[in-house]
């Protein structure tokens, strides 16, 4: 094979491959061979990638360095079992009676389409329910998206050894539930495909509303939740209006990303965020799944979120956008109800209705006593109790956890003087 040498990037662009490749190699073998092989499979990969690196710095990188990964990870795949004498005891009997009896190993398909296959059918095994949701966002992150450890550990922010426990645990459950790589039955695709999607969503949310500073981890995080589900609305078993509710949510979300965040990692506030730094692209294409998602009669959350965040992506204070955002909230709550999403309610009640109206709402309700919480209070009672007013927000203030927040409600308090 051809080497391309004085690659001065090369191990920019291995790191590239790894994150792009380590997915889908992990996914094919463990179809090949059997998901109770997950574990060897990702060794065999890492294998693979850590000659690549020895060879490619000798050598430089190949032409052709996807096909150079697949053929060297089929080599090291085919050593491994037929060392440990699996191979022809075990699974070439195993792969005979489940495939075709012509399989021969060194067929190991690494077509786009197998490829493809492989990586939705383990989508579905990694979201299999009997496997702990914040199991199932790690290995998520480990198995389909190729993050590392020490990555999936920044993001939870918590250390190695419990994501290595995590991890463990879920591959366990894995092999004692003997969880097949397949795609579920017609009948059980549409109850399962709303445990795949509320992963993705989760998995959106770590890197969108991460605590981490790292702002590239964290956009990585989101935008491989956008492309899983962009693998959903690929297939069409899995191509339906909650699918493309959910890419709606999320493009318009990942419209704004640029724009949250300044030079010193802090987040910077809606209303402060220019608007220059939104992706415009991004909010044509959340359109566009947004009006795929109408296609039937079924109004999921993700509907409902994408509606609000649809109008969040339009920065004129209209009278329009909130009552629209209202409505959307009103619904929200009658189908899942949470004391975060009422409080938020909550704002775009005051935008609509005034003070008065909000402060009445505020006194039958139960909400999380948070930053924002006593932010709003501290705006609703301004004017009217400015004592109120100043007090809550330094409650506020106690709770902010980032310089921009602690910025913003200082400046609101400067204001009551």
């Amino acid at each position: 094979m051809p080497y391309i040498y004085g690659m001065e990037n090369a191990q920019e662009s291995l790191k590239h491959l790894f994150q792009q490749e380590f997915s889908k190699m992990v996914a094919v073998i463990s179809k090949t061979f059997g998901l109770q092989y997950i574990e060897t499979a990702e060794d065999i990969v890492s294998e693979t990638f850590l000659t690549a690196a020895e060879t490619w710095g000798l050598k430089g990188m190949p032409a052709n360095p996807t096909a150079w990964l697949y053929a060297v990870a089929k080599q090291k795949t085919l050593y491994y079992f037929r060392r440990n004498k699996i191979f022809t005891e075990k699974i070439v009997p195993q792969i005979k009676s489940d495939q075709d009896s012509s399989f021969t190993p060194e067929e190991m398909d690494f077509s786009s389409k197998n490829i493809k296959d492989s990586q939705l059918q383990m989508m579905f095994a990694v979201c299999n329910p009997s496997i702990t949701s914040e199991s199932q966002i790690g290995l998520a992150l480990r198995v389909l998206c190729g993050f590392g450890i020490d990555e999936i550990a920044e993001a939870f922010l918590t250390n190695k050894e419990t994501i290595n426990k995590r991890l463990l645990r879920a591959k366990g459950k894995l092999r004692t539930e003997k969880i097949k790589l397949e795609l579920p039955s017609e009948s059980e695709i549409a109850m399962r495909l709303d445990n795949v999607l509320h992963i993705i969503y989760l998995l959106f949310n770590e890197g969108y509303y991460s605590k981490t500073q790292n702002k590239i981890l964290r956009k990585e995080l989101s935008e491989e939740a956008m492309r899983l589900g962009t693998m959903l609305t690929d297939y069409d078993k899995t191509n339906t209006p909650k699918t493309n509710a959910l890419m709606a949510l999320m493009c318009f979300h990942a419209s704004r990303f640029e724009a949250r965040q300044n030079a010193d990692h802090d987040f910077i506030l809606y209303e402060q965020q220019n608007e220059n730094l939104w992706d415009k692209n991004l909010m044509d294409e959340g359109i566009e799944y947004m009006e795929r998602s109408a296609q039937g009669n079924e109004i999921s959350s993700y509907h409902l979120e994408a509606g609000i965040a649809f109008w969040h992506c339009q920065k004129e204070d209209t009278n329009e956008k909130w009552e629209n955002i209202l409505h959307y909230y009103d619904l929200l709550l009658q189908i899942n109800y949470s004391s975060a999403v009422a409080l938020n309610r909550l704002y775009a009640l005051y935008k609509v209705e005034g003070k008065q109206a909000a402060l009445s709402q505020v006194e039958k309700g139960q909400f999380p006593h948070d930053y924002f919480y006593f932010t709003l209070l501290g705006e609703l009672y301004k004017n009217m109790d400015n004592n109120k007013a100043k007090a809550n927000l330094e409650k506020a203030d106690a709770l902010a956890k980032t310089t921009t927040e602690k910025e913003n409600i200082r400046r609101k308090m400067n204001s009551l003087a």
